[in-house]
């Protein structure tokens, strides 16, 4: 009985070893040092794109206590990629009602894709500890019929204060 309790304590204290080499999300490293000053999370790049092929992107840091954009206009029915990293600890990324859940781990780039079927507002709380401002940390993701989103410039749609 006792030599099953210490293997099984030897297989957990491995597991978790091996565990922390790799990230739950796609494996795609970038320098929190330097996110903000050049590459994909540059300022100019931050919030909603629109891709040639029709979908769209949208780009976030979670920094303590914020993501940045605070809020940001989706489309309805389309293929919406979030790109998200830290520059500082790990925070939680969750759209609730959606299949829209993971990790932001700093120095990684976290990747979840869904498709939202009809306009909406989703809050997007960070569910993962990050300090003691963790409480406000909450962000807002607005879906919006196709035609009302072509219709938006950049500005729009990183900021739902404007609409």
């Amino acid at each position: 009985m006792v030599a099953m309790l210490v293997i099984m304590m030897v297989i957990l204290v491995l597991t978790s070893f091996v565990g922390t080499l790799h990230p739950a999300s796609n494996v795609e490293v970038i320098d929190s040092r330097t996110l903000h000053l050049r590459g994909e999370f540059v300022e100019s790049n931050l919030g909603t794109a629109l891709e040639p092929d029709g979908s769209v992107t949208v780009r976030l840091i979670a920094q303590q206590y914020d993501f940045v954009p605070r809020c940001v206009v989706v489309p309805a029915d389309t293929p919406v990629k979030f790109r998200l990293t830290s520059d500082d600890v790990i925070h939680g990324f969750l759209l609730p009602d959606t299949n829209v859940n993971t990790m932001v781990v700093p120095g990684f780039v976290a990747e979840v894709r869904t498709r939202f079927s009809k306009p909406g507002d989703y809050v997007m709380p960070c569910h993962e500890y990050c300090g003691l401002g963790h409480q406000a940390m909450w962000a807002h993701v607005r879906v919006v019929p196709w035609d009302q989103f072509a219709g938006q410039g950049l500005l729009e749609r990183t900021s739902c204060a404007i609409q």
